[in-house]
């Protein structure tokens, strides 16, 4: 019976999941302007009023590129070795995150989103040189920090990067600009630009009916703007008539 209504509860999660607006972060781990696109813009609004609405697919890589070598994957990195390294220890993250289950308010989404932006603020910024893995694990309520760590320092880390790579390759090589935000697999250089100062209207557009209060603002403004163009447009045309 437990393991039906189990079953029955994971069936309802992929059922919300899937009626999720999917948005694709191309990002890399130590670009300035990727940390303050999450935790300023992204962040904010999924852990806010999008959370319910926004489905978000991590993809850490950017600018960088790979090459294999034998069993192992050789990285060079807009930022250097260190963002490397952090861009594994993403990749992993995405690929392992394991919540606590005493902490009924945290699922495996919110979990990557808290340590994916814990991680992007701590940048090259480390408390007393410490890697804030360990913190950010533990402020996220992610349990299996040691196994992240293990993964980001072996070729299953390596690897992981390079389908990373590959994903970032298939949608643009190379990238054109780091961070780049895809909604609903459409990439629309405009409406990128405008979703780094302002993800939340941008999003808007994409999310399907019933949205959350938060678009009626956006959805007003611009059938206000529209209106009044609309307005204008009249006028023009009675003067020449």
């Amino acid at each position: 019976m437990i393991q039906k209504v189990f079953g029955l509860f994971l069936a309802l999660i992929a059922a919300a999941n899937a009626l999720k607006t999917p948005v694709t972060i191309y990002y890399e781990s130590l670009c300035p302007d990727s940390a303050n696109f999450i935790s300023e813009q992204v962040y904010p609004a999924v852990n806010g009023e999008l959370q319910d609405y926004i489905d978000l697919i991590w993809v850490p890589f950017g600018k960088a590129n790979f090459t294999p070598q034998g069993d192992d994957v050789i990285f060079t990195c807009q930022h250097g070795p260190d963002e490397c390294y952090g861009n594994k220890v993403h990749a992993c993250a995405i690929e392992h995150i394991q919540t606590d289950s005493n902490q009924t308010e945290s699922t495996r989404e919110s979990s990557t989103l808290e340590f994916i932006n814990c991680m992007m603020k701590a940048g090259r910024n480390f408390d007393d040189n410490v890697y804030p893995g360990v913190r950010c694990a533990r402020e996220s309520n992610v349990r299996n920090w040691e196994n992240i760590q293990q993964c980001a320092n072996s070729t299953e880390g390596s690897h992981l990067l390079k389908k990373q790579g590959e994903i970032t390759q298939n949608f643009q090589n190379p990238i054109s600009f780091v961070p780049t935000v895809d909604f609903k697999q459409h990439y629309d250089a405009e409406e990128n630009y405008a979703a780094l100062t302002n993800f939340v209207e941008v999003s808007c557009k994409y999310i399907p009916k019933p949205q959350p209060e938060v678009c009626a603002a956006y959805n007003s403004a611009v059938a206000t703007t529209l209106k009044r163009f609309l307005t204008l447009i009249t006028y023009l045309l009675l003067r020449l008539v």
